[in-house]
């Protein structure tokens, strides 16, 4: 496939990106967003741009490229949905963390967790990809990993004591997981302060440089 849109779906935005494209473009969503709501925004928002085939990161987890649960932060009406027919051209989809993942990976084994309103999470080893549920794990105190390191747990425990959870949460993964090294993103990732050994800081553009590598 020569010319690729990467739908990168938030509880926030969208943001889409297409090849040979240098500014990504966003679209509000949010509680009201349903699967169509967003198909026929994209659709509109990259009217101008010329793409065949279109890779979607998704906010849940995904079975042999279908969406297994409703998001939490949109509107119902997502499984079940066909993106393919909705475009009208080819469509892979996968989480959107291992998307984010799949750019950020150079090689070995690597563990991907994304710092955001939850906890996202992926393993590569050796360019294969494993999504991972991790955040619903027991953690401390009665709370999952996602209360202790994701939005809520920031808003909770304040800087200091959230990235004290950040770097305990991410040495005991990384441990447990064997990882070489850990890529840190999501948006709450900027509000760290010094990086955990063994760890990078990764970047929400790297999500459109994964959609480009899924057709490759």
């Amino acid at each position: 496939m020569s010319k690729i849109l990467v739908i990168d779906i938030g509880g926030t935005n969208v943001k889409i990106l297409a090849t040979g494209q240098d500014e990504a473009r966003k679209i509000p969503s949010g509680l009201t967003m349903t699967a169509a709501d967003m198909v026929a925004k994209v659709k509109d928002a990259a009217k101008d741009w010329d793409y065949q085939a279109i890779s979607i990161g998704y906010p849940g987890p995904i079975l042999q490229g279908k969406l297994v649960l409703e998001p939490k932060n949109l509107a119902a009406g997502w499984v079940g949905f066909d993106f393919e027919k909705a475009f009208g051209k080819p469509v892979k989809i996968i989480n959107d963390a291992a998307m984010q993942a799949l750019g950020s990976y150079e090689g070995g084994r690597m563990l991907f967790l994304g710092l955001g309103t939850g906890l996202g999470s992926a393993l590569i080893i050796d360019r294969v990809i494993a999504p991972l549920e991790l955040a619903h794990l027991p953690y401390k105190k009665g709370r999952t990993l996602e209360d202790y390191v994701g939005q809520r747990g920031l808003k909770r425990l304040g800087k200091k004591k959230w990235r004290a959870a950040v770097e305990d949460v991410t040495a005991r993964l990384k441990a447990a997981l064997v990882a070489d090294y850990v890529v840190l993103g999501g948006g709450n990732s900027r509000n760290l302060d010094g990086l955990p050994p063994g760890t990078r800081l990764g970047d929400n553009s790297h999500a459109f440089l994964g959609g480009f590598r899924m057709w490759e």
